[in-house]
């Protein structure tokens, strides 16, 4: 069917959408199920997502990419959602955080050694999150040193997405810790450099295909050319960054409320009780209405989050409404989903379950639900103390 909000869409933005929707459903759904049961990617899936420029939407085409947009990259973390927000954070996480940093902070060197790379086959992770620095980004305890122009870097990273597959992590370290915020950096450490490693790989509730992994740094000689931005502006990197990777957490959650949405009313509209089909009982009937509304007004929040931060516009008040909201409809259409199944919705042979356990991520990654709360008070508050 056919969502208000995308009658908004480019003739381009709408063929776009609908190939990666198609490429999801094809070739993605498949493997979806088993994905989630052994709690790891299928890798064959992954010279696709870089053939179709799923991997560098927004790199310049000199560099191999998309040449596309923010708004290009929503749309595509949002397509593949509703059938694996596993994969949807893959390519989420490449585009919203991996490539937004180096494209904003890079320098024309490292812009020419990494991004041909990260446009065809590396996958990149973003490393901020430790044991003692969740919410509190910035309490972290990874330590960086200069020894004789080289860095060396060590300490350990925890919760961090695409760690399995990445070639290239954007890490986090402080090199002052008496400096506070102001003594962190951001470094582009390789996979293979000395000192560095991949640790155990989580086993999570949801999004089990997706590598949440710990990273181990001991030692970890990295040149002096790979501090990304300035010694010191690591937090800058870090908030602005995360700012916009808000607005593709929301895509997702978007993206798995329709994805469950849609089969459960295709599902209510073949299952008889008592003469009719499911979906003809009022009492539904108004559950389903709440819940199509919602999904329609996330979806509008998130494509307004994505506009204004293509438009040069501050968004974020908006990119953290959008995120929360999301999140919080993600959650309740997956669970009114099951209910909607009945008893079959409660089983693995039907997807809604899977849908189920990924959506409560959602609240979590990428800023709480609470730190968004809070990020949208102070923001109104600064609006109207202003006045």
């Amino acid at each position: 069917m056919t969502h208000p909000a995308l009658t908004m869409l480019s003739e381009e933005e709408k063929l776009f959408r609908d190939t990666v929707l198609g490429f999801a459903r094809e070739r993605v759904a498949p493997h979806v199920a088993r994905m989630d049961e052994e709690g790891a990617l299928d890798r064959s899936l992954l010279p696709s997502l870089f053939e179709m420029g799923l991997m560098g939407i927004e790199v310049p085409s000199e560099h191999g990419g998309a040449d596309g947009s923010f708004f290009d990259a929503i749309l595509a973390v949002e397509a593949l959602a509703t059938v694996d927000p596993s994969i949807s954070v893959l390519v989420d996480v490449q585009n919203t955080l991996v490539l937004n940093a180096i494209l904003r902070w890079a320098n024309d060197a490292q812009k020419a050694k990494y991004l041909p790379k990260m446009t065809s086959s590396w996958v990149g992770s973003y490393a901020l999150s430790e044991a003692s620095s969740g919410s509190d980004a910035f309490a972290l305890k990874a330590r960086a040193e200069r020894r004789n122009g080289t860095w060396i870097l060590n300490g350990r990273k925890l919760w961090i997405t695409n760690a399995a597959e990445s070639s290239l992590f954007l890490v986090f370290a402080t090199t002052d810790p008496a400096l506070g915020y102001k003594g962190i950096t951001s470094f582009l450490i390789e996979r293979d450099f000395p000192g560095f490693a991949v640790g155990k790989k989580e086993n999570k509730l949801g999004i089990r295909a997706s590598s949440t992994c710990e990273l181990i740094l001991e030692d970890c000689h990295v040149p002096e050319e790979n501090v990304l931005g300035e010694v010191g502006k690591g937090y800058k990197i870090a908030i602005e960054t995360l700012n916009e990777g808000r607005i593709g957490i929301g895509a997702q959650m978007l993206g798995l409320a329709q994805g469950a949405f849609d089969y459960a009313m295709r599902y209510m509209n073949e299952r008889k009780q008592f003469g009719q089909t499911i979906a003809s009982f009022q009492g539904v009937q108004f559950q389903y209405a709440r819940v199509a509304m919602e999904i329609e007004a996330a979806r509008l929040m998130v494509y307004n989050a994505a506009r204004l931060k293509d438009a040069g516009k501050p968004f974020l008040k908006e990119a953290a409404m959008a995120k929360l909201f999301a999140s919080e409809v993600a959650e309740r259409t997956a669970s009114l989903a099951v209910e909607f199944l009945g008893g079959v919705g409660f089983t693995k042979e039907y997807p809604i379950e899977k849908l189920y356990r990924d959506a409560k991520i959602g609240k979590i990654y990428e800023g709480t639900s609470n730190l968004q709360l809070q990020t949208i008070a102070k923001a109104i508050q600064g609006e109207y103390s202003g006045r």
